[in-house]
């Protein structure tokens, strides 16, 4: 027998404190403990977070990409140099001009000067090919030392160098190359995320405001929800000197951090208020909240991180990065929604309630039994059949449009239209055939000096001449004579429709007609052929994906709400707003429609990873409303056995906390798609939509009408499922176990 100790609710109903009510009690008794606790833990996050290793790379397992990349690495070269190329442009004088000629000596001599430059190529040193048709603009390669992974650090003094010639005497001088492109991208991310942060905290601090109506109640979330994030920060940077973590991972923590860090305190301080304010003492408020929301938050983490745990199955180091942050911060956010808050809230008591606003703080945390949310309730459970239709068809209608989505890479086309790196790709495009990109054709043979192999090197460069798009091709051979590597030139973007038809004909014509009978195998790699290869690997995982997350999370919800039928609907729902968020994406980003007028830039392709991390990402922050307004619709339920009475009850007592909840999220994503860079424009934008349509559509029509129309059919639970466990999510004793009248004790066996 075991005995769990209960307190008298309101209206009668009974909660079994659970680990979360049991942790939360005990962290408000000792705070000061729990606070020494967090102290050091944020001492050691601080310090492991100086140990983080980012990278821009992120390989595909598996793929014909990787593997040339591979053979590369081991069989050829042991580093892949960096190189940027630097354009000079004149509007007035040509390369022949002494002037042209001094400037261009002078820059060149202060390049060869830097001990991160292996090697610089000039006009004037006789290397044919670097001077622009008109003779305005010349072409100066240079050849850093180190690899590409150091690329950021060696081409940084290179940059410096570029960016004081520029402008002198007339002269425009510019770089682009993987080091200086990285680089950019990098400080774009880091202003990104400062301004994303700004706006996101900021409006969330005017909403928790109106919803709290107390400056202290207010700044909790925010406070919780930083911390939280400097914690998964330095758990993250841990955990990237043993796997390689994607530089973007930090983006994601921040987002996300934010997001459920701001929600989930947002639930269990509305809880806490409300309890005090129907007379329970401080640490019973806490408590009560603890196995109240606090369990609900700590079931929708769940929910979020089996979610996340979808992105693990893709052989792609991109998202497995992703998942790694997002998950720890989620996970950051829970514990610290178990034992920090409760511990503040300890210490605080009703002193949470200080500098209350005038007017709107005077409302109370009482819920509100009329208003604009008692009128949409009335509306769509009057008319149950209506609402369906209505606003299932509208999901639908904007998911439409993703039977056109075109997945790729938005490459350099990502930055800015005033960025430097960007204008020199451009340039060095337009003026000079070969660009700065190439397919890695490698070619494996026991001897490639053999003659079958010679002839079909022979016959693949006849056909790449004969092609009209490749430019010159570099060969080069390994010591040991069993690997060539020819690379082509591939001018323009390599996301262009233009270099994956080239890849296309590449892969699926030259390389089998040439090497047909010849003993070697062939693989092309480069940046085409890996966005094109992440793109299909992608299509290929997808169903695993979502079988994964779509199944663990049905199951999940199953046995917390004791129903088949809740969870079916969860699913079925979640995806129609993640498609409608799909839909729009395409909408606005590959059309065009109103891109301009919200700030964003056109774009040709939709970010190749988006879909499945946007899948992962909304599934998971969707659990969140769901269960929150479930979960009272439960409590409810379990306490009168009233359908329609719970589901008007659940709307009303959670529509206001979701809507603001659910504009704090919407704040945090849109301040994040404010930057420049349009793949987090899209990441931002996807996001916010999504939230938006999942919080008011789903949430606030159709999850009501639907339930209104399923009646008690919604609780129906198959009785050779009994085996399953019980786990009471809002920790109510169910109604046919509650008592009559409160208890001091229940007896469990």
């Amino acid at each position: 027998m075991k005995t769990y100790e209960t307190r008298p609710a309101r209206n009668g109903v009974q909660h079994r404190p659970g680990i979360t009510g049991t942790v939360t009690r005990a962290a408000a008794r000792h705070p000061w403990r729990v606070l020494g606790l967090w102290a050091a833990l944020l001492v050691v996050a601080y310090f492991a977070a100086g140990t983080m290793k980012l990278s821009m790379n992120g390989d595909t397992a598996g793929t014909e990409a990787t593997k040339a990349a591979q053979l590369i690495e081991r069989r050829l070269r042991t580093e892949t140099p960096a190189e940027e190329y630097v354009v000079v442009e004149s509007g007035s004088m040509t390369a022949d001009d002494a002037r042209y000629g001094a400037f261009v000596d002078a820059l060149v001599r202060d390049l060869r000067a830097l001990t991160q430059v292996r090697s610089v190529e000039s006009y004037r040193d006789g290397a044919q090919g670097l001077v622009s048709r008109d003779g305005r603009t010349v072409l100066i390669p240079v050849m850093l030392t180190g690899d590409r992974v150091d690329a950021v650090d060696t081409a940084e003094p290179l940059v410096k160098v570029v960016g004081g010639m520029d402008g002198t005497d007339g002269f425009r001088v510019t770089t682009v190359g993987f080091g200086s492109v990285e680089g950019e991208m990098s400080t774009l991310l880091e202003e990104t995320l400062a301004q994303g942060e700004l706006i996101g905290i900021v409006v969330a601090l005017v909403i928790l405001l109106v919803v709290f109506g107390a400056v202290v109640a207010a700044g909790l979330p925010i406070v919780l929800a930083l911390l939280s994030i400097f914690v998964a920060a330095g758990a993250t940077a841990v955990v990237s000197n043993a796997m390689d973590m994607s530089n973007f991972v930090v983006f994601i923590i921040t987002m996300i951090g934010l997001a459920v860090g701001i929600d989930y305190s947002l639930f269990i301080v509305q809880r806490f208020r409300e309890e005090r304010a129907h007379g329970r003492d401080k640490v019973d408020a806490i408590a009560t909240a603890g196995a109240t929301a606090t369990r609900t938050v700590f079931f929708s983490g769940m929910a979020v991180a089996i979610a996340l745990g979808g992105m693990f199955i893709m052989p792609d180091a991109t998202f497995r990065s992703f998942a790694v942050g997002a998950i720890l911060v989620v996970v950051a956010t829970v514990v610290a929604s178990m034992t920090l808050l409760p511990a503040v809230l300890g210490l605080l008591g009703d002193r949470v309630n200080w500098l209350t606003l005038p007017f709107i703080g005077r409302r109370g945390p009482k819920e509100s039994a009329g208003g604009v949310w008692k009128w949409i309730t009335d509306v769509v459970t009057a008319r149950p059949v209506i609402s369906v239709v209505v606003s299932g068809g509208l999901l639908v209608a904007a998911a439409l449009p993703v039977l056109d989505i075109n997945l790729g890479s938005v490459g350099i086309s990502s930055l800015p239209e005033d960025s430097e790196s960007r204008h020199a790709f451009d340039v060095i495009n337009e003026e000079f055939s070969d660009g700065v990109l190439t397919a890695d054709i490698v070619i494996d043979a026991a001897d490639v000096d053999d003659p079958a192999v010679q002839r079909a090197i022979a016959a693949l460069q006849a056909a790449l001449a004969a092609d009209g798009f490749f430019g010159d091709v570099k060969v080069e051979m390994n010591d040991s004579g069993d690997l060539a590597l020819l690379a082509v030139a591939m001018p323009g973007d390599f996301s262009s429709a233009e270099s994956k038809d080239a890849l296309a004909r590449l892969r699926g014509e030259y390389v089998p007609a040439a090497f047909g009978g010849a003993p070697a195998d062939v693989y092309v790699g480069g940046p085409t052929a890996e966005t094109v290869d992440s793109v299909e690997t992608q299509k290929d995982y997808l169903p695993l994906v979502f079988t994964f997350v779509l199944g663990f999370s049905f199951l999940l919800l199953m046995v917390v709400f004791r129903s088949i039928v809740v969870p079916l609907k969860a699913v079925a729902l979640n995806l129609l707003s993640v498609g409608a968020a799909y839909g729009l994406l395409v909408v606005v980003f590959q059309k065009g429609v109103g891109a301009s007028m919200l700030g964003f830039r056109e774009a040709p392709v939709i970010e190749s990873w988006l879909p499945l991390f946007l899948f992962a990402i909304l599934f998971g922050l969707s659990m969140d409303y769901h269960v929150f307004l479930l979960s009272r619709i439960k409590e409810h339920y379990d306490e009168t056995r009233d359908n329609a009475a719970s589901v008007a009850h659940g709307l009303r007592s959670t529509a206001g906390i979701i809507t603001g909840a659910a504009l704090i999220m919407v704040a945090v994503f849109a301040g994040m798609a404010s930057g420049e860079l349009v793949t987090f424009q899209q990441v931002g934008f996807g996001l916010a939509v999504a939230v938006i349509l999942d919080a008011t559509i789903i949430r606030m029509v159709l999850v009501p009408a639907s339930m209104e129309l399923l009646g008690d059919w919604n609780w129906y639970f198959p009785r050779w499922l009994e085996w399953l466990p019980r786990i009471n999510i809002e920790g109510a004793v169910e109604a046919d176990e509650a008592p009559s009248a409160p208890a001091a004790a229940v007896a469990r066996a």
